[in-house]
């Protein structure tokens, strides 16, 4: 009886393993991406209690707090590894990772995201419009998508609406809900001080145009135009200090930063960089809709 009861659980233990093991083998991550997007970077303060932990060109964000951090975005999915020796290189517990936030659900900045919940238990927080592109792994993506996983999934613990809160101690960052580049693609607005001054932030969810398709022939999303039109209508209204991306070549990180360069908050404050990417943008989308 005793050997038959331990068949069964060996078996039951082989059939999850075996499950387990399919269920990785389904994510396929893209590959002959930029090198610049898995190439490490040294993390750096930005300003007051925000830092970056991305790797050269996929900006990751760690917004500190006596009380645990906030990560957003994680790059590929290689990279838990990196920004994991990223924070603690700064000084942080990794396993003090509160809360992860994403600024869109691509592969390119939600590849580690499932890996860094399990080995911290911090909280998933996402755009309630990407929640459901999150739990398939990306595909259901209406541009990415169809070619099946490109990233393991991962359920959200909460979903955020338009100007909704995020808090952890004495932080709030407010998630807005910038459409198009995503379903759920979204942006952070929230407040930093040093010992000078306070500074307003804006992590900003450029909206670049990724399908090559008209608008009109993207079937699995009807409201793109519409979306992409708002954001570009709210962006423009936004204030801030300093402006960073998803991208770190969007904001021009390796203009305004060197590694090794001294804490520089001001290297981040110009309101030029974003108009002039926002104006490009918007070029590219009028141009699309006009055809």
């Amino acid at each position: 009886m005793l050997i038959h009861t331990l068949k069964i659980s060996l078996l039951a233990v082989l059939c999850s393993v075996i499950s387990i093991a399919a269920d990785a083998q389904k994510v396929q991550e893209p590959q002959n991406l930029s090198p610049e997007w898995s190439q490490p970077y040294a993390p750096f303060r930005i300003a007051g209690n925000l830092y970056y932990v991305g790797t050269y060109d996929l900006a990751c964000y760690l917004v500190t707090t006596p009380k645990g951090h906030i990560l957003i975005n994680t790059g590929l999915a290689a990279s838990a590894k990196t920004i994991k020796a990223s924070v603690e290189a700064l000084g942080f517990k990794f396993a003090d990772i509160k809360i992860l936030l994403t600024t869109q659900a691509h592969y390119d900045h939600m590849g580690a995201m499932a890996a860094i919940k399990k080995m911290t238990g911090a909280t998933m927080i996402v755009d309630e419009k990407d929640a459901q592109v999150m739990a398939d792994g990306g595909s259901s993506d209406y541009a990415l998508g169809g070619a099946g996983k490109t990233y393991q999934p991962l359920k959200a613990d909460r979903l955020l609406h338009d100007k909704d809160t995020v808090i952890l101690a004495d932080m709030n960052l407010v998630m807005l809900h910038h459409p198009g580049h995503t379903k759920g693609s979204c942006s952070f607005l929230f407040d930093v001080k040093d010992k000078e001054r306070s500074y307003k932030v804006l992590i900003a969810n450029m909206p670049s145009i990724v399908t090559e398709k008209k608008f009109s022939e993207v079937t699995a999303y009807p409201e793109i135009e519409a979306d992409y039109a708002y954001t570009f209508s709210q962006m423009k209204t936004l204030s801030f200090d300093i402006w960073l991306s998803s991208h770190a070549s969007q904001f021009g990180l390796h203009k305004k930063h060197q590694p090794g360069d001294a804490y520089r908050p001001s290297a981040f404050m110009e309101r030029a960089g974003y108009d002039a990417a926002l104006r490009d943008l918007q070029l590219q989308y009028d141009k699309k809709i006009a055809h």
